[in-house]
């Protein structure tokens, strides 16, 4: 299931009790040895909490899955996170490439999908164009991963056919000029076509000499969001993906930076609240438009009504809503707001926690 959908479905689920998991974890051995014994501390964690909470008859279906989650996760391929939603109709893990504040247990009647908003909000989808005139290829990928290579509308393309063979010819540099870009012509003109049934932009990867005479001859010179210029005509797939992603992560820092500023302009037109309880009836009422938020930051409550709560220092009370700002979260997400979260020292100017409203 997409992580659209999955975030979709947790969202709208309310269940008593509804366990969210969330834990930090570790790609490589033997530092991922670590994980599988903080899972099994938080799963007795959650174990505990449900029995005083809810008493062993109501939840057992939710405790038998507490029992035996830990079996079905293979701590040898973990990512940066890992989080798990328990209730008696459901159970579902969730492996992220980012990390989460802190590992936590969280119970309600409803799942915390915070860090799935976050992992949705930077997860990207793009184009990886390998350049090079020894041969072209192409790959789709998403995040630090590469899902596929195209291999469609020429790709992957050979070595540059248009070599000029004349010894005299070669030598000289707007002949040589010429051949490479009618070589890149050809490879744009198909990457352009890719890009109108996917949707995707393109990282290149290549020298930058290469990169220059690309854009030069590009239809659509927008679609190409960034290159690195190192030439991994002979590299493995990871290395171009890891290189590929360091750019698009830096774009969407720049992205985080550019809602902070956003905020920041729409203070003086009275558009921005920083009050926690006001935020969250702007956000339930649809008038969301823009919520920034640390990544820190989490405030436990307990609500008085539908519209109010009162802040509880120890999130672990029974009837406490672990963290609101999951509630606010999606609620802004729901109501096609954007939501970020972030560890950019710009927003302590405004606080740990904004939003800008539609009106």
């Amino acid at each position: 299931m997409a992580l659209k959908e999955t975030l979709q479905k947790l969202a709208n689920e309310k269940n008593k009790p509804c366990v969210t998991i969330s834990l930090n974890t570790h790609r490589t051995h033997p530092e991922n040895q670590q994980d599988e014994i903080v899972l099994k501390n938080l799963l007795k964690e959650a174990e505990n909490r449900v029995i005083d909470e809810f008493g062993k008859r109501l939840a057992s279906e939710v405790l038998e899955k507490i029992g035996e989650i830990s079996e079905k996760i293979n701590h040898h391929h973990n990512l940066e996170s890992l989080h798990i939603f328990l209730s008696n109709d459901t159970e579902e893990i969730v492996k992220s490439t980012w990390k989460t504040r802190e590992n936590t247990v969280e119970i309600d009647e409803k799942f915390a999908v915070r860090p799935l908003i976050k992992a949705l909000g930077r997860s990207e989808e793009y184009l990886i164009l390998l350049l090079s005139q020894n041969g072209t290829k192409l790959f789709e990928a998403l995040n630090d991963s590469i899902t596929k290579e195209i291999r469609e509308e020429g790709f992957p393309f050979p070595k540059n056919p248009f070599y000029i063979a004349n010894a005299d010819l070669r030598s000289d540099g707007k002949q040589v000029d010429n051949q490479i870009k009618e070589y890149f012509n050809r490879v744009d003109k198909s990457v352009v076509e890719i890009h109108k049934k996917t949707g995707l932009n393109v990282i290149v990867i290549t020298t930058e000499d290469n990169y220059s005479k690309l854009l030069e001859v590009a239809d659509l010179p927008n679609i190409y969001i960034g290159h690195d210029n190192k030439d991994y005509s002979e590299a493995e797939e990871h290395h171009i993906v890891e290189q590929a992603y360091e750019i698009i992560k830096a774009q969407q820092k720049k992205v985080r930076a550019s809602a902070i500023e956003e905020i920041k302009e729409a203070v003086p037109l009275g558009k921005v609240l920083t009050d926690l309880q006001e935020i969250y009836q702007a956000a339930i009422d649809g008038r969301a438009e823009l919520f920034v938020v640390h990544q820190d930051f989490e405030q436990a409550v307990k609500m008085i009504d539908d519209r109010t709560f009162e802040y509880v220092e120890d999130s672990k009370e029974p009837g406490v809503l672990d963290d609101i700002i999951s509630t606010i979260a999606w609620e802004v997400f729901s109501k096609n707001g954007t939501v970020h979260f972030t560890t950019q020292e710009e927003l302590f100017d405004l606080g740990s926690v904004v939003l800008k409203t539609r009106y």
